[in-house]
């Protein structure tokens, strides 16, 4: 086990894991782009691509049923207009009708045409196939006739699968084949009167012949539905019965949606996508594995693959190579280093080569001979180093208390509290530019003491239901200087560690005295939760041993405030003084800050530059 720890710890280890991750990495990247970015183009070509022949098939179906519509002008006919609204007529009007009806086939050359027929509402009809006839049945009994007198000027595409056999217009049956119906009504040309309507036959061949030619892919196909999704014409190589997806789930998908879908619940995914016909609202739906038109995304996908294969093989071949030739140099100026750790500062290297190993061994003699040196440098600067550290810890400013202090104003302005919002938004601002105060280490008493209430002002906002305080400190002893910041954390330790763990209202007191010693003792006070004798005890001894107590998640100025204070303190004045703490549990805590006593008439101050 130590054999492995000690193996995944060394050097050439580090460099394997370095040399893979150098090549892996940003093949992976650049390969999962590539990807998805060919997968998506392809995809959309493809997609795009299928979209538009479905477009074609529709606009085909469309041409079909337009050139063909063009025989319902006959309904503008005077002769046929006459036909269906007397009873009158001679043979010659009926022949001259059918000659009618043969001129606008020679002239639109309607080679799928099967048959015309015309019948007013009493069931006397002319078409090419019988001629003249008269239907044994009231052709208003004919659902389609019902519908077109309703809407007059709407045109039926009626497919084969809606065709009513029983009520065909002129009785007349087709032998093994299905037709589509393209009915219309006649109307009066002056008074618009429906007198008759006029039925089109198309034999449904030339649909079936576009499912038949269209195909996409290898297996995909084709079909025409209706728009609840029920297959209208079907390829000749495909049956109704055998789609996979059933019409009742396939018709709330056509919607308005042209991008198609993918349907996975029927075995292998499929892209489904369709069209629609403007001339007849059919449905052209088209269906094929999803994997066929992908397979060009695939294979880019196993390129891929195979280049970051050999890519990953030549890296560990090459770090083979070039890990023998700077492992071991470095091993030795490994165990030389590990000489230098134990203390034995003479163990120095002899360089081979000149590389930028052996640049290192001659730096580590180097290292080893201004090492005392440095010690004794580092003995000197230990203090100054320490002072810049607390220095560093005073300025830092709590971040929840500043994200809390916002969010409170936030929540006063939109309550249209605008007097409070003023007052912490000043209070904020004098906050901060009493505690940056320039950059300028020293303050008077007074700027301390609005340093602490501009703090308090804000907390007794956030707080009110808990809070008050109390600032007693004589005018006379206002203008003495002392080190900023030693104030508001003593407070915001009294208020974090007092105050809130209390119930009820607790209040702070802020007071300022002179000792018969001339020293200037400021006492920060509350009446909060206090603390046990045994908790008492461990804060002295960590204030006196200069230790940081352990950390709790309060913030640096509530949790480590009186140790920041108390060091600093030492620091500039002496280990006479500093911070006392006196509590009791469940009574109160009391914080007494000593600083020198009077020389020449003020407090001793040292100058910013420490």
């Amino acid at each position: 086990m130590k054999l492995i720890r000690w193996r995944w710890s060394s050097l050439r280890a580090k460099l394997l894991v370095m040399f893979v991750l150098i090549s892996s990495v940003p093949m992976t990247v650049v390969g999962l782009v590539s990807y998805q970015k060919s997968f998506a183009t392809i995809s959309g070509h493809s997609k795009a691509s299928a979209l538009l022949e479905a477009d074609r098939l529709a606009r085909d179906i469309d041409g079909l049923f337009q050139d063909t519509g063009k025989l319902l002008e006959l309904e503008e006919n005077p002769q046929v207009l006459r036909f269906l609204f007397t009873q009158s007529d001679t043979y010659e009007d009926a022949k001259s009708i059918l000659r009618t009806f043969e001129l606008y086939r020679e002239t639109y050359k309607y080679e799928d045409v099967l048959n015309i027929s015309m019948v007013n509402l009493y069931g006397r009809g002319i078409s090419e196939r019988r001629g003249v006839f008269q239907l044994e049945r009231n052709p208003l009994r004919n659902p389609h006739f019902v519908k077109l007198l309703s809407e007059p000027d709407q045109v039926l595409n009626v497919p084969p699968s809606e065709a009513l056999l029983l009520d065909r217009v002129d009785g007349f049956e087709y032998e093994d084949r299905n037709v589509i119906s393209i009915m219309a009504t006649i109307k009066q040309r002056i008074t618009k009167e429906v007198i008759g309507f006029i039925v089109i036959d198309l034999d449904d061949s030339i649909v079936r012949k576009f499912c038949d030619d269209s195909l996409i892919g290898k297996s995909g196909y084709f079909y025409v539905a209706s728009s609840a999704g029920n297959p209208i014409f079907m390829p000749s190589a495909v049956k109704s019965d055998a789609l996979p997806i059933k019409p009742a789930d396939l018709g709330p998908r056509l919607a308005d949606d042209r991008e198609g879908f993918v349907e996975r619940g029927v075995g292998k995914p499929l892209f489904v996508m369709y069209s629609t016909s403007q001339m007849t609202g059919w449905k052209i739906v088209g269906q094929v594995p999803l994997q066929e038109i992908m397979k060009d995304a695939d294979e880019i996908r196993q390129l891929i693959i195979l280049s970051f294969t050999l890519s990953l093989a030549f890296t560990i071949s090459l770090y083979f190579f070039v890990t023998t030739r700077l492992t071991r140099p470095v091993q030795v100026l490994m165990n030389k280093m590990r000489q230098a750790a134990g203390g034995y500062l003479e163990a120095k290297v002899k360089p081979t080569g000149s590389d930028e190993i052996a640049d290192l061994g001659n730096s580590f003699n180097i290292m080893l001979g201004k090492i005392r040196e440095l010690l004794d440098q580092s003995i000197k600067e230990r203090e100054n180093i320490q002072k810049a550290e607390l220095r560093a810890l005073q300025a830092q400013i709590n971040p929840h208390f500043l994200y809390n202090t916002l969010d409170s104003i936030i929540w006063m302005a939109e309550a249209g509290k605008n007097e409070q919002v003023i007052r912490l938004v000043q209070a904020l601002a004098r906050f901060f530019r009493i505690g940056l105060n320039k950059g300028m280490e020293w303050v008077t008493l007074k700027e301390e003491l609005d340093h602490v209430r501009s703090y308090l002002i804000i907390q007794q906002m956030r707080y009110r239901d808990i809070l008050d305080y109390e600032i007693v400190v004589p005018d006379s002893l206002l203008n003495i200087r002392l080190l900023k910041m030693t104030l508001q954390p003593l407070v915001e330790n009294a208020l974090y560690h007092g105050i809130k763990n209390k119930r009820g209202r607790g209040t702070i007191t802020i007071a300022a005295s002179v000792d018969a010693s001339g020293n200037l003792l400021l006492a920060v006070e509350d009446d909060g939760s206090g603390m046990s004798e045994q908790r008492l005890v461990e804060l002295r001894e960590l204030l006196a041993k200069g230790r940081l107590p352990e950390k709790t998640g309060e913030e640096v100025s509530g949790g480590f405030g009186l140790h920041n204070v108390h060091q600093r303190i030492r620091l500039y004045y002496g280990e006479a003084y500093g911070v006392e703490l006196y509590s009791e549990a469940q009574a109160g805590t009391r914080v007494i800050l000593k600083i020198p006593h009077r020389m020449g008439g003020s407090i001793y101050e040292k100058s910013d530059a420490g």
